[in-house]
């Protein structure tokens, strides 16, 4: 008994090291390690895109292998172009009115009762602070302008690993040896890939229609930049819980801010309507589509999403949920990490793929 904790307690302190180094390398190494793991997430997407290419048949004849993968990098670079052109091109027209906004959330504030019974300069002025619409657009061009600047890197990371790819299989098996740990790890990665795949398909497919049928409310109700939002809706639905809150008060706010004499009905409509499409869509529509794919614990989903927003910043909250499936699925293959993946998991039930 004594042999058996001692035995335990050595394989606790061995995951609590490789969790602290994994960490620390994360933080220090982010300049390094952020454009390669962007350019995995972009092959990766490249990868599905042409596996989707390559189930159309034309009369019967499948499209060739390498036109499919030119065809998805294609339509890849088409997409991401396009959101980066027209975020940016529209920041400039946000960035002009966003000082009237400002003005007219503080003579919302001052209009309320309570405000007189504060101190007016220091409340104020954290209101101003909060609600700094000019300092939101910055930190958007910010990060929009450090991921151009590794775009060249990111790029040619994501050319290696196509070019790579075709010797993926070979290298897996010199590198193991021994045919039923080959088997093993080969399930690992298949399942890795599966999960992966369902969850970014439908999470794109549901992110789209959010953003789409959010465009088409803000439009009709008169909002202003009503494409922008649906952009940045779209975009916020893959930060899991924090995007969906947020994709629902950023529209809402800037409702209330347009006007001092509509602003207040108009942003009580708008955050009904948006947050009733989040939830149907988001708490509804969305599980039933992932089914038991996406067996994570909603707290680990949340803490998780804290963790990466700290280590990575935004680039860390959209590829949160990716890296945890990941690691759910590698620690439950194992005996000796399996009861950390139902920890993980949101029902206590793993799938080990075992044979």
């Amino acid at each position: 008994m004594a042999g058996s904790s001692q035995t335990h307690a050595r394989d606790f302190a061995a995951i609590g090291f490789i969790v602290a180094l994994t960490v620390y390398v994360l933080v220090v190494g982010q300049s390094l390690l952020q454009p390669l793991v962007i350019a995995v997430v972009f092959w990766f997407l490249i990868n599905v895109l042409a596996s989707l290419f390559l189930d159309i048949r034309l009369r019967g004849i499948q499209l060739y292998r390498p036109l499919c993968f030119l065809m998805a990098i294609l339509v890849l670079v088409a997409g991401l172009g396009l959101i980066v052109q027209f975020i940016s091109g529209s920041l400039t027209d946000l960035g002009d009115v966003a000082v009237v906004y400002e003005a007219n959330l503080k003579e919302y504030w001052e209009r309320l009762p309570l405000s007189e019974n504060l101190p007016a300069e220091g409340f104020l002025e954290s209101v101003s602070q909060w609600f700094d619409i000019t300092s939101l657009l910055t930190s958007i061009a910010l990060t929009f302008t450090g991921l151009a600047a590794d775009s060249i890197l990111i790029i040619i990371y994501t050319l290696f690993l196509l070019w790579e790819q075709g010797n993926f299989s070979s290298k897996l098996t010199a590198l193991v040896g021994d045919a039923a740990h080959e088997n093993s790890v080969r399930k690992i990665i298949d399942r890795i890939r599966s999960d992966i795949q369902r969850y970014i398909t439908i999470k794109m497919m549901t992110s789209a229609a959010t953003g789409i049928l959010s465009y088409l409310i803000l439009r009709l109700l008169g909002i202003d930049f009503p494409e922008i939002w649906g952009i940045v809706i779209f975009l916020l639905n893959f930060i899991p819980t924090v995007g969906s809150i947020i994709a629902t008060l950023l529209p809402a706010t800037v409702a209330l801010a347009q006007s001092t004499t509509v602003g207040v009905s108009l942003a009580v409509t708008v955050l009904v309507l948006i947050g009733a499409l989040q939830v149907t869509i988001g708490n509804i529509i969305e599980p039933r589509l992932m089914g038991a794919s996406l067996n994570l614990s909603p707290v680990v989903i949340l803490f998780n999403l804290a963790l990466w927003g700290t280590m990575w910043g935004i680039v860390g909250m959209f590829l949160c949920v990716p890296f945890l499936i990941i690691t759910t699925i590698v620690l439950s293959h194992f005996p000796r990490t399996r009861p950390i993946a139902i920890l993980l998991s949101s029902n206590g039930k793993i799938d080990t793929q075992e044979n």
